[in-house]
C-alpha cells in the first residue's frame, strides 16, 4: 500500500490526462494531456470495470496505477490537406509492462481520406464507447495495435444519391507488440506466439437523411485476421511452428483464401490465418430532441456463421440505446443483450441426401490452434465479457470462457456544467468452452459508478472517482475504488 500512495503522491505532483485530441480548425494548434489514475481495492482481481475498456491501460491487479502524458498536433496544409500526430506514453505500476507506448502516430488526410500509420485508440463501430460493453471484433478493451490504415472515418454522401446514401470504411495492416508479455506469462509448456501480423478491414453504408425523414438505417462487414508470426512451446526457445508471410499471403487475409504448401496442414485445407468478423446492423429514429437507436452485430468465425449455413443466427449482441433532450438526470442510456452460446452447436453436418459435404462445430471464439487467442497484451481485442487470457492463473494463452448469456445496462448524466456521471451495471451467465466446460454454469455481476468534476475556473482540470464492485464464482467478489485526475491545454 506503500507503493500506492507514493505513486499517488508522484502523480499528484507531477500531475494529470488523456483521450485523443484533435483540433477541428484550420490554424496549426498543439495540445497536451496528462493524466495519473490511482486502484485500490480488494479480492482476486481489479473490479472488471476497472479493466475493461479503458484501451488496454489497465489492470487486473487489486493495486496499481499509471502516470500518462500526451501531445498532440494538427495542421491543414493548403485547402484539402491535413496532417495529424501523437505521443501519447505512459508509465505504470503492477501493469503487464511498466512503460507503454499507448499511442505513436501520423495522420495524413485529404478531404475525407485519411492515412493513419502507427498506434492510435479507436472505438467499436456504431457504439458509445462509454456505455456499451463494446464490439465483439474489435472494442476498446486491448492496447492499440499498430498499423498501417488507409480509411474514410466519417459517413460520406455518395455523389448522385441527394445526401441519403453514405458510406466509410477502412482497410488496415500491422503487427502486435506482445511478443515478451506472451513468452513471460506462458508456463508449464504451454503455447505462445511471436511476431503476429494483423490485418482488418470494414464497409459501412447508412441510408437516411433525418433532415426529411426521421429513421436512418445503417449496415456493414467488419473483419480481421491474425497472420505469420511464429509459434513456440515454453521452455524451448526454437519456434515449433512458422507461419508464412510473404506478398501473397497479405492477399490471402484480404480476401480469405487456403494457404500456400509453406503454411500448415490445416490452413492449407481452410481459410489462412485465424478469421473473426461480424455483420452489423442498426436503425436509428428521431422523435424530436429524443434519439432512439436498435443496433445488432452477429460474431461469425467461419463462412457457416457468415451467412445462414446452420440456420438462422443465434449468437450475436442487441442493443438498444437512447439519447434524451438536454435535462439533469440522464443523458443516454444503453441495454444489452448478448448470446455466444450456440457457436454453431456441438456438432453441425452438411450434405444432401446422405451425400457428406462437411462436418462443423464448436467454433471456440476467441480461440486459434495457431495462434491461440484473438487478444493482445492479455485483453480480449473483441468484447470483453470474454474474460481474456489475463485472467488464466495456469499460464494458458487462451479464452476458457466463451459462451455466455450476458445483460448489460449503461447510463450516463450531467447534473450540471461541471459534474458528470456514468453507471454500469453487467450480469451474465457462463458455461466455459465446449472443449472444457464448466462443471456449473458461473454467474457474475459488475458494476461501476463514476462521477467526475470539471470546474469551470479550473479550465483543463477534471477529477474522476470511481467505485466499481464484482459478485459471482467467475471472476470472484472483487470491490474498489479509483481516482483520475486530467489536465488538458492548448500549448500553441
Amino acid at each position: 500500500m506503500k507503493k500506492i500512495q507514493l505513486f499517488l503522491l508522484q502523480g499528484l505532483l507531477s500531475s494529470v490526462p488523456l483521450y485523443t485530441l484533435t483540433a477541428q480548425t484550420t490554424t496549426p494548434s498543439t495540445h497536451y494531456a496528462v493524466e495519473t489514475g490511482i486502484v485500490a481495492g480488494h479480492g482476486d482481481y481489479s473490479p472488471f470495470w476497472f479493466t475493461a475498456n479503458r484501451q488496454g491501460l489497465s489492470s487486473v491487479k487489486t493495486e496499481n496505477g499509471y502516470l500518462r502524458a500526451g501531445i498532440f498536433h494538427s495542421q491543414a496544409l493548403g485547402r484539402h490537406f491535413t496532417w495529424k500526430a501523437g505521443l501519447d506514453l505512459a508509465t505504470a505500476y503492477n501493469y503487464t509492462s511498466s512503460f507503454v507506448v499507448q499511442q505513436a502516430y501520423a495522420d495524413l488526410s485529404y478531404r475525407w481520406l485519411n492515412l493513419s500509420i502507427g498506434s492510435k485508440e479507436r472505438t467499436p463501430e456504431l457504439r458509445n464507447p462509454k456505455l456499451s460493453t463494446g464490439g465483439l471484433v474489435e472494442s476498446n478493451s486491448a492496447r492499440p495495435v499498430p498499423q498501417v490504415r488507409i480509411e474514410i472515418p466519417q459517413y460520406i454522401s455518395v455523389p448522385g444519391t441527394n445526401h441519403w446514401l453514405h458510406i466509410k470504411g477502412h482497410l488496415a495492416y500491422g503487427t502486435f507488440t506482445d511478443n515478451n508479455w506472451q513468452e513471460d506469462f506462458a508456463r508449464s509448456g504451454n503455447l505462445y506466439t511471436k511476431d503476429v501480423l494483423y490485418h482488418s478491414k470494414s464497409f459501412f453504408m447508412k441510408v437516411g437523411k433525418k433532415e426529411s425523414f426521421p429513421l436512418e438505417f445503417e449496415a456493414g462487414l467488419q473483419m480481421a485476421a491474425q497472420f505469420g508470426g511464429k509459434q513456440y512451446v515454453e521452455g524451448q526457445k526454437e519456434p515449433i511452428m512458422k507461419m508464412p508471410s510473404d506478398f501473397m499471403d497479405f492477399i490471402r487475409v484480404l480476401i480469405p483464401m487456403s494457404g500456400s504448401d509453406n503454411a500448415m496442414e490445416g490452413e492449407q485445407i481452410n481459410k489462412y490465418g485465424n478469421h473473426v468478423g461480424s455483420w452489423n446492423i442498426g436503425l436509428t429514429g428521431y422523435v424530436q430532441d429524443w434519439r432512439i437507436k436498435a443496433y445488432y452485430e452477429h460474431f461469425f468465425e467461419d463462412e457457416s456463421q457468415m451467412f445462414f449455413g446452420y440456420g438462422p443466427w443465434k449468437d450475436g449482441l442487441l442493443e438498444v440505446e437512447v439519447t434524451l433532450p438536454e435535462n439533469q438526470f440522464i443523458d443516454a442510456l444503453v441495454y444489452e443483450c448478448m448470446g455466444s452460446k450456440n457457436q454453431t452447436g456441438p456438432i453441425f453436418y452438411e450434405g444432401f441426401r446422405g451425400e457428406f459435404e462437411q462436418v462443423s462445430a464448436k467454433d471456440n471464439y476467441y480461440n486459434h490452434y495457431i495462434y491461440q487467442a484473438w487478444q493482445h497484451w492479455g485483453m480480449a481485442m473483441g468484447n470483453p465479457l470474454f474474460t481474456g487470457p489475463v485472467y488464466n492463473k495456469d499460464g494458458r494463452i487462451m479464452f476458457a470462457n466463451n459462451r455466455i448469456n450476458a445483460h448489460h445496462l449503461g447510463i450516463s448524466g450531467t447534473p450540471g456544467k461541471e459534474w458528470a456521471y456514468r453507471l454500469l451495471l453487467t450480469y451474465s451467465r457462463n458455461w466455459g468452452t465446449y472443449d472444457n466446460p464448466f462443471d456449473d454454469v458461473k454467474k457474475q455481476f459488475s458494476s461501476l459508478l463514476e462521477v467526475t468534476y470539471s470546474p469551470v475556473k479550473w479550465n483543463g482540470w477534471s477529477f474522476s472517482i470511481s467505485g466499481a464492485m464484482d459478485r459471482g464464482n467467475l471472476l470472484g467478489n472483487n470491490s474498489g475504488g479509483m481516482l483520475v485526475i486530467r489536465k488538458t491545454g492548448l500549448i500553441k
